[in-house]
């Protein structure tokens, strides 16, 4: 028995979900509110005591196991949940390697190096004659001291050594400030020494040669990661003639700027309670909102958005709302290739608006991510200064990202000309072609139809629209029908599909780009992490999706590299089981399809199970569901037909290569 079994084993699901949520026995399971969105109305949070698992079939529309469970409420990530729960359970997990103990004393050392870092630069704003113009600058932009406060803002003295002086006299070495991102090893001149004033000053004094500190003459932000920890700083300028405007800590065993969103460690809560994450440019915009009661929102720590920084959102709302000024999201933004950001050296903090890997980014992690843009002119600490209230309302005209695409590229253009229209549809069509949902390519099609004033066919290149429709196939011959039948007695349960599945992906990853592929043809959505109740195997699979979208290692090595211990005991088991793939690469395709859509098959029927018992329960009750419960079960008979309809299809295929 794995690890993680014996803590299910050891674990009743009934008893850990109780500890936070009040929970009524109804047969054979439990039912209450859910704990994640506000619901006092129907118990719409339902837990199978007999299968471990738990639902909720209201807003949040989730599901999973004991560790899911901890994750989403927490909002840790697996490593995190896994040792809560082994302590809880009494299980005594594998010791760490001792690479990995010496990883993460590192890590403790430097996050303890940079809390006094923030000592230091704080005493510097508040206790020095020279922090006081930094001061009055962050009351200028209208911060009070109890955000400043709050936020452990800062102030870098303008010297090459006041850090370095400092540390050491504190002990500290210089390879453990250099470690920690404080100093820099390398002359000033390489450094581009500013040509401002203080710039000025900093060279008639003696100047290093080798190591100095990194900030200097700046106001600091410390950057925490999502549980609050120290990772690292982010510096702003005070003279405008200064560059870089904004300068962050370099790459570190704690600091990754593309693993962190600033404000995160504070803003968690707020995402979660509101249902709604909200991504802004820069540092001071997130504290102004925050000072305002818009405790949503967070930046990220340069100039694109990564699939790892969307992850980390998601974990507590899938409805994400990028707010950008016009200049990086408006017409000439995206006619200069939908990817921009300006391109002045004072301007590192800002956005891309990649609207293409925005698309393929929502739809990996199931999300729903929209566009909305502030006034001219103005940042988020000039609109809740005028009106807190005007704030919510640009909020509330986010627009889905094809839609602000396609408004943008119309915006002010002669839509009577031929080549504006063919130049428009050029960009947006393959934006609609990207989106996995069927229905949202032809809402959207038919949308840039009337917008274009064209014949929505020439749009979906259905140039054979008129023709009759081809006659389907006859139906399988009664030996086919009966082998069919016989492949499908005593199916495995879902956890040794998703262990097969996944064993497979791990020898085959270049399989996903093709089994995506196949399933939209087949008007079905990608592989996600949604298509999994296990939360292990949510945890690998996550990581193999990010494996297949970086180019520094192999994908398997990527993987087994970037998982704990405990899942590498995981991810063994499912190479084991995959130990002996079919040459053909057909056959191995339509095998791991077959188990695909025959997991969507199972978890479907036992989400409508789920329903049905809800239903029943209502009715005992007197009660009526909402509205919403007949659409979830139109919605599912339409998915159910589109599975069966493909589960035909391979398994006709696997028929005939025999």
């Amino acid at each position: 028995m794995s690890t993680i079994d014996e803590i299910k084993a050891r674990i009743d699901i009934v008893d850990l979900i109780s500890e936070s949520v009040q929970l009524r026995r109804s047969g054979k399971n439990y039912t209450g509110f859910c704990p994640f969105h506000s619901n006092t109305r129907t118990p719409a949070f339902v837990v199978f005591q007999e299968t471990g698992t738990w639902r909720c079939f209201g807003q949040c529309n989730e599901g999973g196991d004991i560790f899911s469970f901890v994750m989403k409420k927490e909002g840790w990530d697996f490593a995190e949940t896994l040792r809560y729960l082994a302590e809880k359970a009494g299980v005594e997990l594998k010791p760490p390697t001792p690479a990995e103990q010496a990883a993460a004393e590192e890590g403790e050392g430097l996050r303890q190096l940079l809390e006094e870092a923030v000592t230091f630069y704080r005493h510097q704003l508040l206790n020095t004659p020279a922090g006081q113009a930094a001061l009055a600058y962050l009351h200028q932009r209208g911060l009070s001291n109890e955000t400043i406060e709050a936020f452990g803002l800062g102030y870098a003295p303008q010297s090459w050594d006041a850090a370095l002086r400092y540390f050491k006299s504190k002990r500290y070495s210089e390879k453990d400030l250099l470690e920690a991102g404080l100093l820099t090893e390398r002359s000033p001149e390489e450094a581009g020494a500013s040509a401002s004033p203080a710039g000025e000053q900093l060279r008639h004094e003696a100047k290093p040669t080798r190591i100095y500190d990194r900030f200097r003459h700046r106001i600091m932000f410390p950057i925490r990661d999502e549980r609050g920890r120290m990772a690292g700083f982010g510096a702003r300028i005070l003279d405008p003639q200064d560059l870089p405007k904004f300068l962050n800590s370099p790459q570190t065993p704690v600091f990754d700027k593309g693993h962190l969103l600033y404000g995160l460690d504070r803003a968690r809560k707020a995402i979660r309670a509101l249902d709604q994450a909200v991504i802004v440019e820069g540092y001071l915009d997130v504290i102004a909102l925050h000072q305002a009661g818009y405790n949503n929102v967070v930046s990220p720590m340069g100039t694109a958005l990564t699939e790892r920084q969307l992850y980390l959102l998601k974990r507590y709302s899938r409805r994400i709302v990028l707010a950008l000024d016009p200049d990086a999201a408006g017409s000439q933004a995206t006619l200069r290739g939908l990817q921009i950001a300006r391109q002045s050296l004072d301007h590192e903090q800002e956005l891309y608006f990649d609207a293409r890997g925005l698309l393929s980014n929502e739809a990996r992690l199931q999300a729903d991510i929209r566009v909305t843009t502030l006034p001219e002119g103005m940042d988020p600490d000039d609109v809740v200064r005028r009106d807190p209230q005007e704030w919510q309302r640009i909020l509330e005209n986010a627009k889905p990202i094809v839609q602000h695409v396609m408004e943008s590229l119309a915006a002010q253009r002669d839509l009577d000309d031929p080549k504006v229209k063919d130049e428009i549809a050029s960009r947006v069509l393959p934006l609609i072609n990207d989106l996995p949902s069927p229905i949202e390519r032809d809402t959207y099609r038919q949308r840039l139809a009337r917008l274009l004033k064209v014949d929505e066919r020439i749009l979906a290149g259905d140039v054979y629209a008129m023709r009759p429709t081809r006659r389907r196939p006859p139906p399988p011959r009664a030996a086919e029908r009966t082998r069919t039948v016989e492949t499908q007695k005593a199916p495995p349960t879902s956890y040794k599909l998703e262990a097969h599945a996944l064993g497979v992906l791990l020898r085959r990853p270049d399989l996903l780009y093709q089994v995506d592929r196949r399933l939209q043809e087949s008007g079905l959505s990608r592989l996600t992490e949604e298509d999994f109740q296990h939360a292990d195997h949510r945890t690998v699979l996550r990581v193999l999706l990010e494996s297949i979208d970086q180019d520094i290692a192999e994908p398997l090595n990527y993987v087994l590299s970037s998982l704990s211990l405990d899942m590498m005991e995981v991810a063994d088991g499912l190479l084991v089981r995959s130990a002996r793939l079919d040459p053909n690469d057909e056959r191995v395709l339509s095998d791991l399809l077959r188990t695909i859509l025959s997991l969507r098959l199972r978890n479907l029927k036992q989400y409508n199970d789920h329903l049905r018992f809800l239903q029943e329960e209502a009715q005992q009750q007197g009660e009526l569901l909402p509205v919403e419960y007949g659409q979830v079960v139109v919605n599912n008979s339409r998915i159910l037909n589109q599975l069966n309809k493909a589960m035909g299809k391979y398994s006709d295929r696997i028929i005939a290569s025999r």
